[in-house]
């Protein structure tokens, strides 16, 4: 079949126009046409021709052996390690796929195609990139001599409608309290910063917090790739970075997109994540009256996700350590810690207020906590445990609520 499908699909190729746009039904009725007239020469089934299609079809159009797998919602992570290694992420589960490609070059082609959708470059001189697909995917790319087995592509999927809040209670991810608990902070304007590990969940996260926000706000978003699904917001402007071109100019930063947006009258600004120097740049809009802000990043913990803050500011200014500290305290108000437990579910583990900066540390007030209750069928039990009490209190006051 593999060889059928390349002798079929070179005369699919060879029979279209491609110097000119060609309709997506257009090239289906010329593969249909090619295999009914090969199939008058040798025997095929009506199963091998609606595959011989699909295949021929994603080959010339989508992005070949890697769009039927991109279709199946089932699949959450797909991971290419060059021509014949590709696995895929089930239920938080990694199995390896009988799919291959044929040829390097093959693989090349489908970079190529993924790059070009979202503006992107990559090639040997600059041979890693981000980037998504057309419905939002999250994709990695890193081409040899970098990557010694090949072309490596790695891509996150998201789901086709944003996960709700009900959705993370129904999955136990978030108790009923808890959810009340922070739709009440993103209302009143606290500034929310959420944490976790890779694959943890903190982009779905996000997106379910931001469905608390009034929809008579102004929002921008500031991503490295967008990806955020707010669908609530009609004042909506969404703002991503891009890359140097071939010579190393033109390059727009997070930093670059944090200070422009200050200028463009936000009430809120949602920062996807937060990995270099624009640390400084976010915590100085959360300081300047930008109230019910939210951002991201990668840490083990709220007191680790403080103490990687303050080292990626240092790394953009020459500041006291006391002074950032400062900064940091002031310009966060709740930090939001999600997890991947043993049996691979996602949970809200903690909930955690920043209150001060004293005697040159943050004082830190634990809210919520996931406490473990034992194990049954393979799935970790536990609840949700309300350890104190929101000590800051002011602009929940100012927004004339309280918390239920």
């Amino acid at each position: 079949m593999d060889r059928l499908k390349e002798v079929l699909r070179q005369r699919v190729i060879d029979d279209i126009d491609l110097s000119r746009e060609i309709a997506d039904d257009e090239i289906l009725d010329t593969i249909d046409r090619i295999i009914i007239n090969h199939s008058k020469e040798e025997y095929i089934s009506m199963q091998e021709k609606c595959r011989l299609r699909r295949d021929i079809f994603n080959s010339i159009r989508r992005l070949d052996i890697l769009q039927e797998l991109i279709e199946d919602s089932s699949i959450t992570e797909i991971m290419v390690n060059g021509t014949e290694n590709i696995f895929i992420e089930k239920n938080g589960r990694i199995y390896p796929s009988s799919k291959s490609f044929e040829s390097v070059q093959k693989l090349e082609d489908v970079v190529q195609q993924i790059v070009s959708h979202s503006n992107r470059i990559i090639n040997e001189s600059c041979p890693i990139v981000d980037s998504r697909l057309s419905d939002g995917s999250r994709v990695n790319i890193v081409l040899s001599p970098i990557a010694m087995e090949g072309p490596i592509i790695t891509i996150r999927k998201f789901p086709n409608m944003p996960i709700t809040i009900e959705r993370l209670i129904e999955l136990e991810s978030i108790s009923t309290e808890v959810a009340s608990f922070l739709k009440q902070l993103v209302i009143a304007g606290y500034n929310i910063f959420i944490s976790g590990g890779t694959g943890s969940g903190k982009t779905t996260f996000l997106n379910v917090l931001s469905n608390y926000i009034p929809s008579n706000e102004r929002i921008i978003t500031i991503e490295d790739s967008a990806e955020l699904q707010i669908r609530n917001i009609p004042n909506l402007v969404r703002l991503e970075v891009r890359n140097a071109n071939s010579e190393g100019s033109n390059e727009i930063t997070i930093r670059d997109l944090i200070k422009t947006s200050l200028r463009m009258r936000p009430d809120r600004i949602i920062v996807g994540e937060v990995r270099d120097a624009a640390a400084i740049d976010m915590l100085q809009a959360l300081n300047t009256g930008h109230d019910g802000s939210l951002s991201t990043g990668h840490a083990n913990s709220p007191a680790d996700m403080l103490s990687r803050l303050e080292s990626l500011v240092l790394l953009g200014a020459e500041i006291p350590l006391i002074a950032v500290r400062k900064q940091i305290a002031s310009a966060i108000n709740i930090i939001v810690h999600l997890g991947r437990l043993r049996d691979r579910s996602r949970r809200l583990l903690e909930i955690t207020e920043v209150l001060d900066c004293r005697e040159g540390e943050i004082l830190l007030n634990p809210l919520y906590l996931f406490e473990e209750r034992g194990e049954e069928d393979g799935r970790v039990n536990g609840v949700f445990v309300k350890k104190n009490e929101l000590q800051r209190k002011e602009k929940l006051k100012r927004a004339g609520l309280e918390i239920k």
